[in-house]
Order: structure tokens, then sequence, then C-alpha cells
């Protein structure tokens, strides 16, 4: 698979192809696909704020 762009799957490490072709990318299956969606939906995962939700009020919103 020279040229083409390979990356690892973040659930199981396997190595999938980066490319149109493949639904799942970057996982290697729906399964590891799945595996990662519940981590975030248990709050296992989570993206760092600049301000914690609870100190926004409705002018922090852009029209």
């Amino acid at each position: 698979m020279s040229g083409i762009k390979q990356v690892n799957c973040p659930t199981c490490q396997k190595i999938v192809p980066w490319n149109e072709t493949e639904p799942f990318r970057p996982f290697c299956g729906k399964k590891c696909q799945l595996i990662d969606f519940g981590e975030w939906a248990a709050e296992r995962h989570a993206i760092p704020a600049e301000k914690p939700l609870a100190e926004f009020d409705e002018d922090d919103l852009d029209d």
C-alpha cells in the first residue's frame, strides 16, 4: 500500500487506509466506531473547554 496514507484505528490500533472508500475511517469497522461512540456517550471522553459550561450565559452566544 505504498503512497496511500494509513492511520491506526483509535479503538483497536489496527492499521486502516485513509481514503474515501473506507466507510468507517478512521475506524477499522462499525464495531470500533460504536465502541468509541459509547465512550463519548458515557462521558469517558471529553474535549476541554476554555470556560466551563455552567459559566456560559446568553451574552456568550453569537447572533
